[in-house]
């Protein structure tokens, strides 16, 4: 009789899951086709890039745009929008670094082009003039520790272009833009030049932060263009009289208001229950933060406003999240987690895009296998969409507080991202970088998953 049941069972069953992703790519069309087609998230985009520009945390810019997303927020159709206050850290980068080679030669030498790195401290209105030391690596620095003392540590470590998904490249070499200052400073450095996060063919130094170590003393860290950093090494092989002067004139102030900007459209079945949905509002000084993270924030209002646009009403609370101080210190994400996890509130998943607005090719999740079962069920759905990609391992900064603090499910978007580290972090992240086309089919397919989870888990 057993065998009998099973196909019965079968034959009840496939229509029903066939009936299912009919109805849910139906859905996803019309998403797709809102998104394309009325779309508000490039002009958001103008207008947070051109009319506010960057916004470091602690910054007037920063409030200011605070205010713009309460806007935009409300403008999208939220039922409410609030703020969530956090302290923050308030680094001011001070007026414009300067660097260049000093030498016996008697040759023309152009300025280096350099960053100070986020939260570095400055060198004091004279300046430090000192030889440089040249390193490859940590085990480099090891190596040359009794050379140290007294000297510039250049760490000259190349983005590795064996990584084809650009991401690991980037956690590769951040640790010495993270870690070097300190490292350095253990055996006596002065001051240390960092080769930027990137394989861009450009000049663009590329900021981001930095931390010390409290067992050492805190000295100016820089981060150096590229083809500056190459001009440097050659100097330094072919020039035994060249030293570097450096001045920076940074500083960290006390610690300032932040805030999250939430906005909810509440559930019909499960008002108690949230799916949260976000990007990063704070972005480095010198740039326009458009791609990091202006995007992410935009796509994420975006996902809330074709939702009102098809009147696709959510089973449970979607709360959008433009999330304060990610960059130097992640203080909107930790706030966040941390209230979620006092009230007792029941997250189900969280989705987050921070890594640029280039064409999306899939999404990088952290779930229990039963949840990721369903997730890879979805990816017939995405297919006709050209995003694909659900392998990686992996998720946002902001919304790794959720998961860390109460287990929250999560995934962020994947977008291509061979051009993402050409402008990470540096002044040529700007408005006119983002493609339309690319901007909203990650809106789109942000969208897509966020009705695929609400209807399944």
């Amino acid at each position: 009789m057993r065998n009998y049941i099973v196909p019965i069972l079968l034959a009840c069953t496939l229509p029903a899951v066939a009936v299912a992703q009919e109805k849910d790519s139906v859905t996803l069309r019309k998403l797709a086709d809102e998104v394309l087609t009325h779309s508000i998230a490039y002009e958001n985009l103008r207008v947070l890039t051109k009319q506010i520009g960057g916004r470091l945390a602690g910054s007037p810019q920063m409030a200011e745009a605070e205010q713009w997303g309460v806007k935009a927020l409300k403008a999208a159709g939220a039922d409410t929008v609030y703020l969530q206050e956090c302290m923050v850290p308030h680094w001011v980068r001070g007026a414009k670094e300067e660097a260049r080679i000093i030498s016996k030669r008697r040759d023309f030498i152009p300025p280096l082009e350099v960053l100070a790195l986020g939260n570095s401290v400055g060198s004091g209105p004279d300046g430090i003039t000192a030889p440089v030391l040249e390193v490859a690596s940590f085990d480099d620095l090891e190596a040359k520790k009794d050379q140290v003392k007294g000297k510039i540590v250049f760490y000259n470590y190349h983005f590795n272009p064996t990584f084809i998904k650009t991401f690991y490249s980037y956690g590769d070499a951040v640790k010495y833009r993270g870690q070097g200052a300190s490292r350095a400073a253990k055996y006596g450095a002065l001051a240390v030049i960092v080769r930027s996060m990137s394989h861009g063919a450009n000049n663009f130094p590329h900021t981001g932060a930095m931390q010390y170590d409290s067992a050492y003393p805190k000295i100016p860290a820089v981060a150096i263009g590229l083809e500056d950093a190459d001009r440097l090494s050659q100097r330094l092989k072919d020039d035994n009289s060249a030293s570097v002067f450096l001045r920076t004139n940074c500083e960290m102030k006390k610690d300032t208001i932040g805030r999250n900007v939430i906005a909810e459209l509440r559930g019909s079945k499960h008002p108690d229950q949230y799916i949260t949905v976000g990007g990063h509002l704070d972005s480095w000084d010198v740039a326009e933060g458009a791609h990091d993270d202006g995007t992410g924030c935009v796509q994420s209002i975006e996902v809330l406003r074709a939702f009102k646009a098809l009147g696709l009403k959510p089973e449970h609370t979607l709360r959008v999240v433009l999330f304060a101080n990610e960059e130097n210190g992640t203080r909107g994400g930790k706030k966040y987690a941390e209230v979620a996890k006092t009230r007792g509130e029941k997250h189900i998943f969280a989705l987050e895009s921070d890594a640029g607005g280039f064409t999306p090719r899939g999404f990088t999740t952290t779930m229990d296998p039963a949840l990721k079962s369903k997730v890879d069920s979805w990816k017939p759905l995405f297919a006709p969409y050209g995003i694909y990609d659900f392998d990686e391992p992996g998720g946002g900064v902001d919304v790794g507080q959720l998961n860390a603090a109460i287990g929250t499910p999560m995934a962020e978007l994947s977008p291509d991202s061979q051009r993402y580290f050409d402008l990470h972090h540096a002044a040529n992240d700007v408005f006119e970088a983002v493609n339309k086309r690319e901007l909203e089919l990650g809106a789109f397919g942000m969208a897509g998953f966020i009705y695929l989870v609400d209807e399944n888990f």
